[in-house]
C-alpha cells in the first residue's frame, strides 16, 4: 500500500521528455535532423511566437553570476566545476522549468543517441523508455532484444538503475529520460541492473540484462492461414517509424501483392512511433484520399492528407495495438478506424497526442520543443487517454506459445 501511495504522488510530478530510447529507450522518436524534419508525432514546423519579444538585457542574471561565482570559491572539488557542463545544466534546468515532460535541451550525447535510435543500430537493452502517470517506464521491450529475454514487460514502473561498472546506484525520481538513456546504455555485454514495479505484484524487484547491439527492422511479414481454412492473410508488423522505414515497408507492400491475401493485419503493438510523416505515408497505403490528422497549433492548424496512390486501398484491414503503441502508431490506427471503419485489436494505446519541433543547435547540441497537439480525423485528442480497441484482447502469460491477441485479429475478419 504505501509503494502504491508513493506511486499517486510521483503521478502529480512532471519530469522532462518521453524520448524514444531504444535500448535505453519513449514513448516516441525525436527527430534527428534540421529544422524541417519531422518527428515522431510532429515536427511540421516551427511555431512563431508573436507575443512582445523579452528585451532579454533587462533580464536578471545577478543570481546566475553570484551562485557560478560561490561555485567557483567555494566548491570542495575545483576539478568538478566544469564551464561547458555548468551552462548545458542551466539550459536544462530553464527547459525542464515549463513543466512539459516532452519539450528538453540535449547536449551533444544526448543528441548524437537520438540520431541512432532512429537510424536503428546501438548498444542497449531493447527498451523503450516513457512515462506512465510521470514515472519513468517501460513503454515496450524490443522482440528478440536482452530485456525481452529477461521478462521485462511494457509498462513496468522503472525506480532504480545500478551499474557497477559505471558506479551508478540511483533512484529514477526526477530523471529524465536523456539520463535514463545515458545511464541504461553501455558497452557491448556489460550488465545493467532495473529495479522495477509491475501492476499486480506485492514488491519491486530486480532484473539484470546484459547489453547488446540492438538492431531493429521496422516492418516484418509473414503469411497465415485464414482461420476459416479458406484463404491466407498477412501479418504485417510495424515496428517504428524511422529512417528506413518506407522502403522496408515498400518491399513488404510489394510480397503482399503478390501473395494476394485476403486480408492484413497490420500490428502496431510496442510501436513507441517516430516521424510523423511515416504515419501519414502508412496511411495513406490504406486510405484512397483525404485527412489523415491534423496538427493544432498555438496560432494555427494544418491538416496532413493522403499524399500518395497506395496500394492496399482494397484490402480489408485490422488493427493489433496494445499499450506499447504510442505517437505515430497511434494515428496510423486512429486514422483507418476513423477513415475506414477498420476494426482495432489488443488493449488501450499510450496516448501520446503532442507535436515537438527538433532542431540541431551549436557544438551538437539539440532542442526538442511540443509546439502542437495533433487530432485524430474524427476530432479527438488521445492524449494520455489512449485509444481504446474495438476487440478487447490480452496475452496469457500461462500461454507463452500462444498468441492470442493476434488471434483474435485473424478472427476479426
Amino acid at each position: 500500500m504505501a509503494f502504491r501511495l508513493r506511486l499517486k504522488t510521483l503521478r502529480s510530478i512532471t519530469f522532462s521528455l518521453i524520448l524514444l530510447v531504444l535500448g535505453g529507450g519513449v514513448g516516441y522518436y525525436f527527430g534527428t535532423g534540421k529544422i524541417n524534419a519531422q518527428s515522431v508525432t510532429g515536427l511540421t514546423k516551427v511555431v512563431t511566437n508573436t507575443q512582445q519579444p523579452i528585451d532579454y538585457e533587462e533580464v536578471d542574471f545577478s543570481l546566475f553570476w553570484e551562485v557560478w561565482r560561490k561555485l567557483e570559491r567555494d566548491y570542495l572539488d575545483p576539478k568538478a566545476i566544469d564551464q561547458e557542463k555548468m551552462v548545458y545544466g542551466a539550459i536544462q534546468g530553464m527547459v525542464s522549468a515549463l513543466d512539459d515532460p516532452y519539450t528538453v535541451f540535449l547536449p551533444p550525447v544526448q543528441q548524437q543517441r537520438t540520431t541512432e535510435d532512429l537510424s536503428g543500430a546501438f548498444e542497449g537493452v531493447g527498451i523503450q523508455l516513457g512515462y506512465i502517470d510521470s514515472q519513468l517506464a517501460v513503454v515496450a521491450p524490443l522482440k528478440g532484444m536482452p530485456a525481452e529475454a529477461a521478462g521485462v514487460q511494457a509498462g513496468d514502473y522503472i525506480l532504480n538503475i545500478k551499474d557497477e561498472a559505471k558506479g551508478l546506484d540511483t533512484d529514477t525520481i526526477g530523471m529524465s529520460l536523456p539520463k535514463a538513456l545515458d545511464y541504461i546504455r553501455g558497452k557491448h555485454d556489460m550488465p545493467v541492473t532495473l529495479t522495477l514495479y509491475r501492476d499486480g505484484e506485492q514488491q519491486p524487484f530486480d532484473v539484470t540484462i546484459k547489453r547488446d547491439t540492438i538492431v531493429i527492422p521496422s516492418v516484418e511479414l509473414e503469411f497465415l492461414d485464414d482461420p476459416d481454412g479458406q484463404g491466407q492473410l498477412a501479418h504485417l508488423t510495424l515496428s517504428r517509424f524511422g529512417d528506413r522505414t518506407e522502403s522496408e515497408w515498400l518491399e513488404s507492400v510489394e510480397k503482399i501483392l503478390a501473395n494476394r491475401p485476403d486480408g492484413v493485419v497490420l500490428d502496431l503493438r510496442n510501436n513507441p512511433g517516430g516521424y510523423l510523416n511515416g504515419a501519414v505515408f502508412v496511411s495513406s497505403e490504406f486510405i484512397p484520399s483525404g485527412l489523415v490528422v491534423t496538427q493544432q497549433g498555438r496560432l494555427n492548424s494544418k491538416q496532413f492528407n493522403v499524399n500518395r496512390r497506395g496500394q492496399l486501398t482494397d484490402i480489408p484491414v485490422v488493427l493489433l495495438v496494445n499499450r506499447g503503441s504510442a505517437s505515430a502508431s497511434e494515428i496510423v490506427a486512429g486514422a483507418l478506424r476513423d477513415r475506414l471503419g477498420a476494426t482495432i485489436v489488443g488493449t488501450r494505446t499510450f496516448g501520446k497526442g503532442t507535436v515537438q519541433s527538433a532542431e540541431e543547435l551549436r557544438n551538437n547540441t539539440g532542442v526538442h520543443i511540443t509546439t502542437a497537439r495533433w487530432l485524430l480525423p474524427g476530432g479527438s485528442w488521445i492524449h494520455e487517454e489512449g485509444i481504446e480497441p474495438d476487440i478487447e484482447a490480452t496475452n496469457s502469460a500461462e500461454t507463452v506459445d500462444v498468441d492470442e491477441q493476434l488471434e483474435a485479429a485473424l478472427n476479426a475478419f
